[in-house]
């Protein structure tokens, strides 16, 4: 069954039906303001921490018919009442004639037809506000004139989320609103919890006259709330009755009156919902009073989504990879660059987890071409929390900077992570590489301390930082000379006891070690280059002497020596990311490299994406931790973890393979599910965490979707290492590894000021190699298009045999990509 289409051409997914599986969101704003709208118009919104400054009250465990933060009611003037339902389907659950959800580039539309009345709602967050807007528009479809009345509803919370659901008696006590009724009709309506009145007040208001408001649930609702939010009892009375709550579960009301529509008539009406200093709220709100106002930050919305897609568009014969590798896959990473895993609807937000040092490093690697100063931000509060010993944080919460070990700090004194601190090294080394800015590297920024004051807190260069993180990983090993995992490395759910090896830690250093070969050689620091490469060729023999299994790559080692990852282990034989990293890393030689890939292909691949490991544990082992508490199939126990598959497709592309990692791309494309949703059930237009893999009886079924590493990943490894784009200290590499029907491809890519028009062409129909690059005319010596600063420039690419596969590059120079 199908549930929507997409729409390229206005770089939409069109939901027609809203009965969808499960909830699908959209966002709109950023974590400065924003949040989540579902596609039944409800909304989680909050300024610059969900956990610490939430506005909206949205509930992800009510059933998807419940009404959630935000909605709207129409009322039909008729004889004897009124007929009052929700242009948003829920709550009302009304029959609808048209029901379509535009999920857009940071706004969602909603559009419906209920009983000969047309609604057309665009919700959005004007570029740099602390406001979302509604901008409601209201027809009459009917051929005789109708009496209508909108009425939009808010359900505020209380600002420390977490609070609202443990603390039913002090919570609603501090929950307040006041009203201020306007000399041209507006009514805006200003709420808090007591603490907060003199410093920052919720607000919502509307452009147009109001008749009559109410701020009470249990007022709105009525008949002590066994009134219900699908029929609001006080909406049958002619107007509401001004209540301004002083405690309570508080909302805002507004109804509008809009008198008689002839046929075809149409209203707009536009709502704000904002937070402001309480002495700047009635300034604020008048900003987008008129429908002038309130069309030019849409349009300003929409030229924003323009320029940052912009800088790179892809042609190829696929139009579903076309489709996801230009608009929703870049959207993507850059709503994971903004909400980290802070705020989904399964990552809820409520303080448990904020910013992850991890999983920001691999966003800021999705989003350095369009957004280089935000990410550049980023990397600055990440490597604030990294300690002076080279390791780091694992995550902190955005509006205190306040930093802690996460999970980590349930096991005593392993209260770190063998991996955090070495994404950062990949993290940097692709923003340098995007904006040649190498100024950055000599930017002192603290180490985190939790018993020293900022102020007092020692500090290093951003070059510093990396190479601690280094040093750590270098210090830190185990007995084969492999790093120690600490709590856990990249799969949060393998948790072993003592001073257990990882083998994927040792080969991200390994990777980290490429990078910072490659920068210092573009430094001229000759010195730091011999070192690195020693460490590099020292880590590549423990690696292949340990881990070696014959077939592929033991994953762990546990503290007295035994390997997991092993043919010799009955559940747990193979895992992914020990056979994608050490290629990645330049570890495995060729031999070896195919070896592991195709035991991944013969063992772990599936129709519906690669699994992180097999077979699963059957029965749950505190020698292994958090994996074996789910039951096999699932997540991080032989689930399909997308965001290992990326790691896979740039593993075979390295290897010259462009017919299996197109393969493995495709297996994980989401829009590729949308004709078979009722087994996938999450949204068709971003990528998910996890689907189910065939050791479980729902094979397919995915969940928890929007904020996943998948994103950043597989855009990765589709722009540099599929079509081949690469960024590199010295240009633009172009080499790309491509399926070999493909005849060729054309690519528009921006970098450091210039554009670049990219065609390229495969005469011999094979996948990897390119034979000439010609720039403006031009025959260049390698691949390597030079940084030409400004202006258009035209490369012609052609392909052709006689180039080494980039693990044989890697095993004999030890240069990165």
């Amino acid at each position: 069954m199908k549930y929507g289409y997409f729409d390229d051409e206005k770089r939409e997914y069109v939901i027609t039906n809203p009965k969808t599986p499960v909830k699908w969101t959209n966002y709109v704003g950023t974590l400065a303001f924003g949040g989540i709208v579902d596609h039944t118009g409800g909304s989680l919104i909050c300024k610059g921490d969900p956990a610490l400054n939430r506005i909206t009250k949205y509930m992800p465990q009510l059933p998807s018919s419940e009404f959630k933060g935000e909605g709207m009611y129409i009322r039909i003037k008729e004889a004897g009442g009124y007929k009052v339902f929700s242009p948003f389907f829920v709550p009302t659950l009304d029959n609808y004639d048209l029901y379509e959800c535009h999920v857009g580039l940071g706004y969602q539309r909603i559009v419906s037809e209920f009983y000969g009345i047309r609604t057309d709602v665009t919700i959005f967050v004007p570029p740099g506000e602390n406001v979302v807007l509604r901008d409601i528009k209201v027809s009459n479809l009917r051929n005789e004139p109708v009496e209508l009345d909108v009425v939009p509803v808010v359900e505020f919370t209380h600002f420390d989320a977490l609070k609202q659901y443990t603390n039913a008696d002090w919570v609603p006590q501090t929950m307040t609103i006041d009203a201020e009724k306007n000399s041209n009709g507006t009514v805006l309506l200003r709420q808090y919890a007591f603490m907060k009145k003199q410093y920052e007040n919720n607000f919502f208001t509307s452009n147009v006259p109001v008749d009559s408001f109410q701020s009470d649930r249990k007022v709105f609702l009525g008949d002590n709330e066994y009134g219900t939010w699908a029929n609001p009892l006080e909406l049958q009375n002619d107007s509401l009755s001004n209540v301004e709550a002083r405690r309570g579960d508080t909302i805002a009301a507004l109804l509008h009156k809009l008198g008689t529509l002839q046929s075809g008539e149409e209203r707009r009406i536009v709502t704000q919902l904002g937070q402001d200093e309480p002495s700047k709220v009635t300034e604020t709100s008048k900003k987008f009073q008129s429908l002038e106002a309130v069309d030019a930050a849409f349009q300003s919305l929409e030229d924003f989504w323009t320029d940052y897609l912009s800088n790179a568009w892809i042609e190829t014969p696929d139009a579903a990879f076309n489709s996801m590798v230009n608009i929703h896959n870049p959207r993507q990473c850059h709503t994971t660059m903004n909400w980290s895993r802070y705020l989904s609807l399964y990552q809820l937000g409520l303080g448990a987890r904020g910013i992850g040092f991890r999983d920001s490093s691999q966003d800021v690697m999705g989003v350095v071409s369009g957004a280089p100063n935000e990410s550049k931000a980023l990397m600055r509060q990440l490597l604030s929390v990294q300690l002076p010993n080279g390791s780091a944080m694992h995550q902190f919460f955005p509006l205190t900077m306040e930093a802690n070990e996460g999970d980590s700090r349930e096991e005593g004194d392993k209260q770190w992570y063998g991996d955090d601190h070495l994404w950062i090294v990949q993290a940097v080394s692709a923003y340098l590489k995007e904006t040649g800015d190498y100024d950055f590297l000599q930017e002192e920024i603290s180490f985190y301390s939790k018993e020293l004051p900022l102020e007092e807190r020692e500090k290093g260069t951003v070059l510093e930082h990396l190479k601690r993180g280094l040093e750590f990983s270098k210090k830190n090993v185990g007995m084969h000379g492999l790093p120690l995992l600490g709590f856990a490395d990249w799969n949060d759910c393998v948790n072993l006891h003592g001073d257990a090896e990882s083998v994927m830690i040792a080969s991200l250093y390994g990777r980290a070690l490429l990078e910072m070969i490659d920068l210092m050689r573009h430094l001229g620091d000759d010195v730091a280059v011999a070192v690195y490469k020693a460490d590099h060729a020292h880590m590549k023999k423990v690696v292949n002497e340990a881990a070696w299994d014959g077939e592929w790559y033991a994953r762990y080692f546990e503290e007295n020596g035994a390997a997991i990852g092993s043919k010799k282990n009955p559940q747990g034989k193979i895992y992914t990311n020990a056979q994608s990293w050490t290629v990645f890393s330049g570890f495995a030689d060729e031999e070896r490299a195919l070896q592991a890939l195709n035991s991944v292909n013969e063992k772990l691949n599936t129709p519906r994406g690669i699994k992180l490991s097999w077979p699963g544990y059957d029965g749950f082992d505190p020698a292994k931790g958090g994996v074996t508490t789910y039951p096999p199939g699932a997540k991080e126990n032989g689930g399909i973890f997308l965001h290992s598959n990326p790691w896979v497709m740039i593993a075979e592309t390295m290897m010259g393979n462009g017919d299996r990692a197109f393969q493995y791309y495709n297996q994980i494309n989401p829009a590729a599910q949308n004709e078979n949703i009722e087994r996938f059930e999450c949204e068709p237009y971003c990528y998910p965490q996890n689907i189910l893999g065939d050791e479980h009886p729902q094979f397919g079924l995915a969940r928890n979707s929007w904020l996943s590493g998948t994103s950043s990943w597989t855009y990765q490894a589709a722009t540099k290492f599929i079509v081949g784009i690469m960024p590199t200290h010295g240009g633009l590499e172009i080499n790309p590894c491509i399926p070999a029907k493909w005849a060729g491809f054309k690519a528009t890519r921006k970098y450091r000021g210039a554009t670049y028009v990219i065609e390229v062409k495969n005469p011999d129909h094979i996948s990897k190699g390119v034979a000439t690059v010609i720039v403006n005319g031009a025959v260049i010596e390698g691949n390597v298009v030079p940084v030409l600063g400004s202006g258009e420039h035209m490369v012609e690419v052609v392909m052709g045999a006689g180039v080494k596969n980039d693990a044989e590059e890697l095993c004999e120079t030890g240069a990165s990509l």
